[in-house]
């Protein structure tokens, strides 16, 4: 496997997780239309941690 297809292969990954995580908040707002107690923590979170923890620069 060449350096190019670990990469590629890493991005994939990377994608399947924000997929679930994006499917696991559309059912969340969809049950009540509002995010529960602990879909605001995890917001609060993710937006707390700062990009360069996501992103390589």
């Amino acid at each position: 496997m060449t350096n190019t297809d670990a990469e590629i292969k890493h991005i994939h990954e990377d994608l399947e997780l924000l997929k679930r995580d994006i499917s696991i908040i559309k059912h969340i707002l969809s049950e009540e239309g509002e995010l529960k107690e602990e879909a605001k923590m995890r917001l609060a979170k993710a937006r707390a941690t700062p990009d360069s923890k996501y992103i390589e620069l």
